[in-house]
């Protein structure tokens, strides 16, 4: 094996690990506080509600991924004008999909005891996100 290939082999191992370690930390902070920021999210939690103030997963720790993506994916399916909603769906599927954030479970199943109106979803993004982001610091 010559120089050249083991520093390929090297190169691509890095991004490989670098790959997995992708949670989108920054970028999903930022859209989840400009969704809060938007004072239309505070509406009250009604089960029956076909809107933006559905009721939403509150996940169970270890199920957080895959509440994220069914509570962003209704979101979208009922706003479909917000771009930074479709953003954030289409980040957390990816995460899932592609098994990229090793920080958070990939468990396809989404649990939870409750669940809470758009802003209690939002923050519970931001929170764990936020979380993410002080063990990387």
């Amino acid at each position: 094996m010559n120089a050249s290939m083991l520093s390929y082999i090297l190169f691509s191992c890095l991004l490989l690990s670098v790959h997995a370690e992708y949670c989108g930390v920054r970028e999903i902070i930022r859209y989840t506080q400009r969704l809060l920021d938007d004072s239309s999210v505070s509406c009250p939690c009604r089960q029956t509600a076909i809107n933006s103030c559905s009721c939403l997963p509150i996940p169970e720790h270890g199920h957080e991924l895959a509440c994220f993506v069914n509570g962003t994916k209704h979101l979208m399916e009922n706003n479909a004008s917000n771009p930074v909603i479709t953003r954030l769906y289409l980040t957390f599927q990816a995460l899932l999909d592609r098994q990229l954030c090793k920080r958070l479970a990939h468990d396809d199943q989404c649990q939870y005891k409750t669940k809470g109106n758009v802003e209690e979803f939002l923050k519970k993004i931001q929170r764990t996100y936020q979380e993410i982001d002080k063990f990387n610091a």
